[in-house]
């Protein structure tokens, strides 16, 4: 392994770059170009909850509401969970890589035990991406919190391949949660992901989705969450998402303590060749430093190396200004 190689999930990656869950993971010729360009792994594009369901129970037409049924069916043939496995199966075959599939849900009820397919097809890991929009005032975050740990026991009943929970940031106790998945012994944690949100089009009176593409500047909701649970006396990995355009962001998750790093919106914007001036670039940096080896600046600068945790503890601006050097 290179001067870049760190292991996530158990798993030995060639880079701390990993190609996160999106169009661009979802044929064998995008993943050969990744591998090619120097990922250290990829994460397919998610499967949703919705398609394993419909798979499983084998969606008969209601009769009663033909467009949505038409709708259903053209919906689970364009995006066959067959296919799906078949990308597994394609993936392992050609890369040397780790692939790792992704599902996207919000329950813990029905398809759960889908997750063996996918293990059965060679995954080397699965990266569960929940998430629920909390609407109902009458149920505490405690309720909606166990959505994920009835969701992370049932999935280790059933499949022994590394697990890593996409979370966002909307959590009462981030730190807390993480702590959660660690003594139901999940292996990773993916902070964070970014969801559709909505905007204002103030000329047409409409609502229209907000831009789904991330900015350098949305580090700053990310990195104190990787610094703060990186420090603290559990062993789970760590993998950085969101704002990463640069192999200069990726140094900046790695010294915050993070294990891995996702790239997603900069390939769509300069294409996956792009992974491999990212590499160059975090090399570049350690040649710099003298650093031999991702591990030996990795974490660094978190909450518990840092000469200064107090920065990381800062909420207020007045805070901050009347700190002391």
């Amino acid at each position: 392994m290179g001067k870049l190689s760190v292991k996530y999930l158990g798993l030995d990656l060639k880079s701390p770059l990993i190609v996160s869950s999106s169009r661009l993971t979802s044929t064998p010729g995008y993943l050969r170009e990744a591998e090619d360009n120097g990922a250290g792994a990829v994460v397919l594009k998610s499967l949703f909850e919705e398609q394993i369901n419909a798979y499983i129970h084998n969606i008969q037409p209601s009769h009663s509401y033909p467009e949505a049924d038409d709708y259903t069916a053209y919906y689970i043939k364009s995006h066959s969970v067959d296919e799906y496995l078949a990308l597994i199966r394609k993936a392992k075959e050609i890369l040397t890589i780790p692939v790792i599939p992704s599902i996207n849900c919000y329950t813990s009820e029905g398809w759960t035990g889908f997750a063996r397919n996918i293990q059965d097809a060679g995954a080397d890991a699965l990266e569960i991406n929940v998430f629920f929009l909390p609407t109902d005032r009458k149920k505490s975050s405690a309720d909606s919190e166990k959505v994920y740990l009835d969701l992370i026991e049932k999935l280790k009943k059933t499949i022994s391949i590394p697990i890593a929970i996409k979370i966002g940031y909307r959590f009462s106790n981030i730190l807390h949660m993480v702590d959660q998945f660690y003594m139901r012994k999940v292996e990773g944690v993916v902070m964070f992901n970014r969801f559709y949100e909505p905007d204002i089009d103030i000329s047409r009176m409409e609502i229209i989705p907000a831009s789904i593409f991330s900015h350098e500047s949305e580090r700053r909701m990310v990195i104190r969450w990787i610094a703060m649970a990186s420090s603290q006396d559990i062993r789970i990995d760590i993998s950085a998402s969101t704002g990463v355009h640069s192999g200069a962001d990726a140094v900046r998750y790695l010294l915050a303590g993070a294990n891995s790093v996702q790239v997603c919106s900069v390939l769509y914007e300069k294409g996956i060749p792009f992974l491999k001036k990212m590499n160059e670039q975090i090399e570049t940096w350690m040649d710099q430093k003298g650093y031999a080896s991702v591990d030996e600046f990795r974490g660094r600068l978190n909450y518990r190396n840092y000469k200064k945790p107090i920065v990381f503890e800062r909420t207020q601006f007045m805070k901050y200004f009347s700190s002391e050097d």
